[in-house]
């Protein structure tokens, strides 16, 4: 029980408080340590998140296909196109498509009815039971078997097709169009394996035309009955409802290449992709713009990341602006406690040892010479417009986009060893060289502040925080009992101040009662 001020009069709750308020100063600063060490660990892993993002770009400057950029462009681009890739070559080819890949397509020849004066759709009963039997051509095609009932509808009959071929050869595609009061079936991949017959059974395994009738409704010319069987891969001229599928053709420089399955071929190095049965030229020519734009690429990124951690590296610090307690942010209006966090929070990683070592090591890592090249080949990033500057402008690189765009067109081979070149397994190349260095950066800063990608965080600044809060937590118990300390001194002296009183009243009365 707390007794306050009564015999005494005095303001005990306020005593206690402010004599409190000196007992926890050693808290309270580390309360402000700890809160700067927080701030520092999100500046640091900020940083390292910069550099994470940095390096994977610096990952395509280590690999050749990236310097292998060439361009493809067609006589005639609605016969063929072309793709490149790392393994062109320049020069011109003649391409000649000859067949296109399709595949199987099949709908009603003609118009369904639901009765004598309309037209079925879509949610209409099909009236007929019976079994659809597909039966696939390719390899590994199995009979599939489609029970229909006489209360299915048109749409639910596509759709148990639809369903049962799935994942099989050959997969359908099956709807029902209300607009033409037909089924329209297509196969889902192409080439002449993805033919497929049709038929139309009744339990017994005999035709059942009258089913055929309301799935394809194309009548015999010789028996007056509705075919009751077909097969796409069968198809003839007058058989206009329905096309078979086939492979596709191409004639590459005079190189044959038949029974495709697509209409997209890749051949020395470039993906052709078959348009239309015709006869096109395909040039291909280094494009060193490609190339540039990677490299420009980077250099931006690599820029606005330096000139981000180069500035707070000679921020300036503000040692009498510490965190604010919560009791001071009390008499404080929010404006004023933005400005005050803005320089409590200023100059945190100033001088940081890390981030000053990456730096000088990016800088070598660019402009040192690259070793294994050929004597008089390129071997230095100036060579081709690459500079530093000087220490003052912080390792920004500068781009002097003539002499790089003229190195990339008349010495692409060299650029690309400039880059990538390896001495034994190692890639000494100025990509290579980036690459390790920023993956050394972001490991050093991930051991010391965590990693933003990585949810487990066992780094030093995570353990320094943890120590605090066990420390904090001991600091709390130890103020909690030094203020229980202080409530027991006075309530013992209220009470002895209560018994004098209640003595000195006795007295008083005893002695001088009588008078």
């Amino acid at each position: 029980m707390r007794v306050g001020g009564l015999a005494s009069g005095m303001d005990t709750d306020a005593i206690v408080r402010d004599m409190m308020k000196i007992q926890k100063m050693p808290l309270d600063k580390l309360m402000q340590q700890k809160t700067l060490m927080e701030w520092q660990k999100d500046s640091f892993r900020d940083v390292n998140l910069s550099l994470s993002n940095l390096r994977n770009l610096a990952s395509g400057l280590r690999l050749q296909s990236t310097f292998n950029s060439y361009s493809a462009t067609s006589s005639v681009p609605g016969a063929a196109t072309a793709e490149t890739s790392a393994l062109s070559v320049s020069g011109s080819y003649k391409v000649n498509v000859e067949r296109l890949a399709s595949g199987a397509k099949v709908h009603s020849a003609n118009t369904i009815m639901k009765d004598a004066n309309n037209a079925a759709k879509s949610t209409d009963q099909i009236g007929v039971a019976g079994n659809i039997v597909i039966k696939g051509s390719g390899t590994g095609a199995v009979d599939i078997p489609i029970a229909i009932e006489a209360t299915d509808t048109y749409e639910a009959v596509a759709k148990k097709v639809q369903d049962a071929t799935a994942g099989k050869v050959p997969e359908l595609r099956m709807s029902f169009d209300n607009t033409t009061s037909r089924f329209f079936i297509s196969t889902k991949g192409m080439g002449a394996d993805q033919n497929f017959t049709m038929d139309f059974e009744n339990a017994d395994g005999t035709a059942n035309s009258a089913l055929a009738k309301q799935v394809v409704n194309q009548e015999s010319a010789t028996a007056g009955e509705f075919v009751s069987s077909f097969s796409t891969s069968a198809a003839t001229a007058t058989d206009t409802f329905m096309s078979a599928a086939a492979t596709g053709k191409v004639t590459f420089d005079g190189i044959t290449v038949d029974n495709l399955n697509t209409n997209k071929t890749t051949i020395n190095g470039l993906t052709i992709n078959l348009l239309s049965v015709g006869e096109s030229i395909i040039t291909v020519q280094a494009d060193a713009t490609k190339t540039f734009d990677k490299i420009k690429e980077f250099v931006d990124k690599y820029n606005e990341a330096i000139g981000d951690i180069e500035k707070q590296l000679v921020e300036k610090r503000y040692p009498n602006f510490q965190p604010l307690s919560t009791e001071q942010k009390k008499d404080m209006s929010e404006n004023e406690i933005e400005l005050w966090e803005e320089k409590a929070r200023s100059g945190l990683l100033r001088n940081d040892p890390v981030l000053r070592g990456a730096m000088q090591e990016l800088r070598r890592s660019f402009m040192d010479p690259v070793a294994g090249v050929p004597n008089g080949n390129l071997n230095l990033m100036s060579q081709i417009g690459i500079n530093t500057g000087n220490y003052t402008e912080g390792g920004k690189l500068f781009i002097d986009e003539d002499k790089l765009k003229a190195a990339l067109t008349e010495q692409p081979d060299e650029v690309m060893a400039l880059f990538t070149n390896r001495v034994g397994d190692q890639n000494v190349g100025v990509g290579g060289r980036v690459y390790e260095t920023l993956n050394n950066v972001v490991k050093r800063l991930s051991d010391k502040a965590g990693s933003p990608s990585s949810l487990v965080d066992n780094s030093q600044m995570t353990k320094y925080l943890k120590q605090m809060d066990q420390d904090i937590s001991k600091w709390q118990d130890k103020l909690s009992r030094i203020e229980d300390r202080y409530w027991k001194q006075f309530t013992a002296m209220e009470k002895a101040l209560s018994q004098m009183n209640s003595q000195s009243a006795w007295m008083q009365q005893n002695m001088f009662g009588g008078m």
